[in-house]
């Protein structure tokens, strides 16, 4: 694992002090969680259950004011590590650090995403604006980083599954977009993060099958969070009609409900925030 700052370093042996009482409690890992959503997601999940022990990740979690703030508030029960999704063997130093500390995850929640970068990716709004460089980055970020998330934390969820919570198995929860839906793309453009979050949508399904086929206690969905006031979306939120505008908290509510009211006939399903199924 990389070397981490002194200021990070002690807030991950604070975070991963006390496992013991997370074995009969449920233990969720929020992957991209320094700001927006991710960060929400954190919040929620140790504001709703005064039991629930979560672990954030993010590639810089001295730089996220927000999650030092929650480690200040719930100490004993957030665990701050850094993974950056574009190193797998940053992705296996976490998953190692999570079994050394809890044994098992019952809940993976894939928050990150990629959609514009000043000076470096935009959304493309014609076929001529493509390039190589974007489609690679988007999907690095957007797809293979997850999936490689989901890789590493599988055996944790196996040994979790519904454990400790109102759950009946482990949930995979990966955010993705309604624009991934190739039956509801009427508009075309935004090329590299379209397709990126397509491609998401095509491996979280195959996994799901491979779970249910293995009988592993697992269900994986996508959710799609609306469109939410986010560093990510304010750049295009001029047309968002104002009611269809979301804010993080209110998003993540609606997804945390999806979420805890999972059955195993949801395994491999496409969901928007309201409950409603998406098309592929």
């Amino acid at each position: 694992m990389a070397s981490r700052s002194p200021r990070l370093l002690s807030l991950a042996t604070r975070a991963f002090s006390s496992s013991s009482s997370s074995q009969a409690n449920g233990v969720s890992l929020v992957q991209g969680a320094s700001r927006g959503i991710g960060l929400e997601f954190v919040k929620q999940l140790l504001e709703k259950n005064d039991k629930e022990h979560v672990v954030a990740t993010c590639r810089n979690p001295n730089a996220s004011t927000g999650l030092l703030h929650l480690k200040d508030r719930f100490d004993d029960r957030l665990g701050i590590l850094p993974l950056d999704l574009t190193v797998e063997s940053s992705i296996e130093a976490s998953a190692l650090s999570i079994k050394e500390t809890y044994g098992h995850l019952n809940l993976l929640i894939n928050a990150s995403g990629i959609l514009s970068i000043p000076d470096v990716l935009q959304p493309e709004t014609t076929l001529n604006k493509l390039e190589k460089s974007s489609l690679m980055l988007a999907y690095e970020v957007n797809a293979v980083g997850p999936i490689l998330v989901i890789k590493h934390m599988w055996p944790l969820l196996k040994a979790g599954g519904g454990t400790g919570t109102e759950r009946s198995a482990a949930v995979i929860a990966s955010l993705s977009a309604r624009v991934a839906s190739i039956g509801d793309n009427r508009l075309g453009g935004w090329h590299s993060y379209r397709s990126s979050k397509t491609a998401l949508n095509q491996l979280s399904k195959t996994i799901s099958l491979e779970f249910a086929r293995k009988k592993d206690p697992i269900i994986s969905i996508l959710l799609h969070p609306g469109t939410v006031d986010t560093d990510l979306s304010k750049p295009f939120q001029k047309n968002v009609p104002k009611e269809k505008l979301f804010t993080k908290e209110y998003s993540v509510q609606k997804l945390l409900h999806i979420i805890n009211n999972v059955k195993s006939q949801d395994n491999g399903k496409f969901f928007a925030w309201d409950g409603q199924e998406i098309p592929w």
